[in-house]
């Protein structure tokens, strides 16, 4: 998957927005949008509506956070938050 930054453009409440992500944030953020039965656009503006910053960043910030939320659900319980086990730990 390539690291390089990608203009895209949505349009949002009527107007034309761009942004800047790189493959792996869009491809990731697509999922999300189809995971919550909604279109790429509507993701955006729901993103949009809510951030502090530029868009592009809030976005990166968007995934990530979704990203951790689904990982949180796959850890163990009575693990603190962001603290793995260690495979020798085990």
């Amino acid at each position: 998957m390539s690291s390089d930054v990608r203009k895209r453009s949505v349009t949002i409440a009527g107007h034309r927005t761009s942004f800047s992500l790189e493959d792996a944030f869009w491809s990731e953020l697509q999922g999300i949008a189809t995971r919550r039965d909604m279109a790429i656009a509507e993701l955006v503006a729901e993103v949009d509506e809510g951030r502090d910053g530029n868009l592009s960043s809030a976005l990166r910030l968007y995934v990530l956070a979704n990203l951790q939320g689904r990982l949180g659900r796959d850890r163990d319980p009575d693990m603190p938050s962001g603290h793995e086990e260690a495979p020798e730990d085990q």
